[in-house]
This record gives C-alpha cells, sequence and structure tokens, in this order.
C-alpha cells in the first residue's frame, strides 16, 4: 500500500522525546521556549507561540487581536473547516469569497467585493502548500485597515516573492502527522508585533503573564515539551523534506502531461509550492474524479479529497444560515484528487502511481 500522507519519524525524533521524558520536565518548558525561537527565526519574524494544535493556532491568534461579536471575517469556503470555525469560536462571522480557478486560493478581487464596515480581519489560507497572492492581500489590507491572519497550516517553508508564508501578517501553522513537519499534535502563531505576541502567549495559558495571576480570559493551549523536541528535529529537516515533495511532484507531473482530461497543479511563479498535497483535477468524460479514487485505491495507492464539501455546504453551516452561490469552489470540490506526493515515497512508489494512472486511462 502506498498511503497519501506518512509522518517521517525518525531516531533522532525518537532520542529528543527520550531526552525529555528522562528530564522529568515534560509540560511546556525549555524546549518549547527553544523551538519558538527557532521557528521565529526559520519564518522571519521576532516571535512564534506555541500552542497544541493548529486549530487553536488560528482561535488564539483571532483573540489576541481582539476579534469578536460584531466582527466579520473574509476568508475561503475551500479549505479545512477549522479555519472558519476559529472565527465562529471568537463570536465573529465568517464571510466567504471564492477562490482562484488555478491555484485554489482566495481570490483578492473577490475579497474586495465582500468587505463591509464590519469586516476586521482577512484570513487567506495556503492551500496544498502553495501561498495565497499575498502582495494582493495586503495591500487590500493596508487601504482597508484590515488585519491579517495566515492560515499556514499546510505551508510551512513555503514563500511568496521570496517571502516566508506566515511572515506577512500574522501565521498559524500546524504541525499535525500529516503536515510537511510534524509534533504528533501541535501549533504555532508567528507575528512581528510584540503586543500581539504577549496576548497570546496569554491565551494560550490562562490569561496570565505570572502563575496564578490572571489579567485576561484564556485557555490551556500550550505545547507540551514532548511535542517542542520532536519540532526541533522535524524543523532541522524541514527544507530536505519540502525539496524531497517538490522533486517528486515535478516527476508526476513531467509524467501526466500527456493524460488528456487532467489538471496539473499550478505553480504560481512567485511562489516557492511546497506541495503539502499533490492535487489534480478529473474533468475527463473517461472516468470521473470518485472512479479514479476507487481504482487506484483498488491498486493498493492512497488518494485523499481535499475538500469534497465547501464550508458554506457543510450541514452545520447550512443550519445556522449559510447559503450563497461561490461557483469555483463548488467546481473544484466536484474534480479534486490529490496523489501520494510525501519525502517517503521513492521512484518505484512514483511509476507504481504513475503506471496505474496510465493503465486506466
Amino acid at each position: 500500500m502506498i498511503p497519501i500522507a506518512k509522518p517521517l519519524i525518525g531516531e533522532d525524533e525518537i532520542n529528543a522525546v527520550t531526552e525529555v521524558m528522562r528530564s522529568g520536565t515534560i509540560a511546556e518548558g525549555q524546549r518549547v521556549k527553544d523551538f519558538e525561537a527557532a521557528f521565529a527565526d526559520y519564518i522571519g519574524t521576532s516571535s512564534a507561540i506555541a500552542v497544541n494544535s493548529g486549530t487553536a493556532a488560528l482561535h488564539v491568534a483571532l483573540l489576541a487581536h481582539n476579534i469578536g461579536k460584531g466582527d466579520e471575517v473574509i476568508t475561503t469556503p475551500f479549505s479545512f473547516i477549522a479555519t472558519s470555525n476559529s472565527i465562529i469560536f471568537t463570536g465573529a462571522t465568517p464571510v466567504f469569497a471564492d477562490i482562484k480557478e488555478r491555484t485554489f486560493n482566495i481570490d483578492p478581487e473577490n475579497i474586495i467585493k465582500k468587505i463591509t464596515p464590519k469586516t476586521k480581519a482577512i484570513i487567506p489560507v495556503h492551500l496544498y502548500g502553495q501561498a495565497a497572492d499575498m502582495k494582493s492581500i495586503m495591500e487590500i489590507a493596508d487601504d482597508h485597515d484590515l488585519i491579517v491572519i495566515e492560515d499556514a497550516c499546510q505551508a510551512h517553508g513555503a514563500e511568496f516573492d521570496g517571502k516566508k508564508a506566515g511572515s506577512f501578517g500574522t501565521g498559524t501553522f500546524s504541525f499535525y502527522p500529516t503536515k510537511n513537519m510534524t509534533t504528533g499534535e501541535g501549533g504555532m502563531i508567528t507575528t512581528d508585533d510584540k503586543i500581539i505576541a504577549e496576548r497570546a502567549r496569554m491565551i494560550r495559558s490562562h490569561g496570565s503573564k505570572q502563575r496564578y495571576f490572571h489579567e485576561m480570559l484564556g485557555y490551556n493551549l500550550r505545547m507540551t515539551d514532548i511535542s517542542a523536541a520532536i519540532g526541533l528535529v522535524q524543523l532541522r529537516k524541514l527544507d530536505d523534506l519540502n525539496e524531497a515533495r517538490m522533486r517528486n511532484a515535478a516527476y508526476l507531473s513531467k509524467k501526466l502531461d500527456d493524460i488528456n482530461g487532467i489538471t496539473l497543479p499550478y505553480v504560481d511563479r512567485r511562489c516557492r509550492h511546497v506541495f503539502h498535497q499533490y492535487t489534480l483535477r478529473f474533468n475527463n468524460s473517461i472516468a470521473s474524479r470518485d472512479e479514479v479514487a476507487a481504482f487506484l485505491g483498488k491498486k493498493g495507492i492512497g488518494t485523499g479529497i481535499y475538500y469534497p464539501l465547501p464550508i458554506h455546504r457543510q450541514p452545520y453551516y447550512k443550519e445556522i444560515g449559510y447559503d450563497g452561490s461561490f461557483p469555483v469552489s463548488e467546481k473544484a470540490a466536484s474534480e479534486v484528487l490529490s496523489l501520494p506526493v510525501h519525502p517517503g515515497l521513492n521512484l518505484t512508489d512514483l511509476d507504481m502511481v504513475l503506471g496505474t494512472l496510465h493503465e486506466m486511462f
């Protein structure tokens, strides 16, 4: 079986965890501080704040910017549901703007159409490992005095115009096992704003700077030293892991270019696409996306559909009154299929994926 994703955990990570376990300090401690400093340095921000999930990173970032009831936050309907749920957690309202056909990322022109006097922030998602159009988005934010919170949960090491995703506005990252780097579970907030960094640290830890003195409402969203120890090792490997993903993606695209009805992943020339997912579009009358997925599955090849139902059409969102039409997102949801691209693949694996697709078509 060739899985759609596979975390690469080696002896270095195991030894790092063992060292923490033997130290007796397994909750938030020095390893977390070291991981925060290393991650901030990698992204190019002055601060990084570790939390226990990517969802927590989004939630805390919004709260740190004082986003709440009565505010609107513009984001994409074509993402994992945590992107918009985190807005609802604060009492604010998600407002959806459709995506661009080729990149799957939020369309800046559609953002402009959704701005109202209640709009306080934009959350662009760097989907599949390719950064959104941050030049246009930051210009819109500057023109309308809006906060930008980047959902970079799939974009560790991705770049736009040579600048890392997560360094334009307030960045948020996930370290779930299937991501480009992992801590088992975990997340990170990145920022150059000292006030936002301080507020985020307080919110993640019961609203306190000093133990047992609570200045604001906060939560228990801390990362453990066990997770941070894994993260420190994975961060050192991240560029090599990303390069392997990019090589695998280039190999797949080169060999799939001759199949009609398949749209290959588009790479914006301004971007360093780190291929969290290698996502094709199937609009071939010979076989539907679901038929292709079923055929590959029978041959032992894992695939993924990210995402089969846009957020505005999820049952809960329909229940709370969301409707409307986002045709580009809806079309993408019916056509996308992701193939294995992770660093654990070898050429034999890739050739098996390619041979199976060619056999079908």
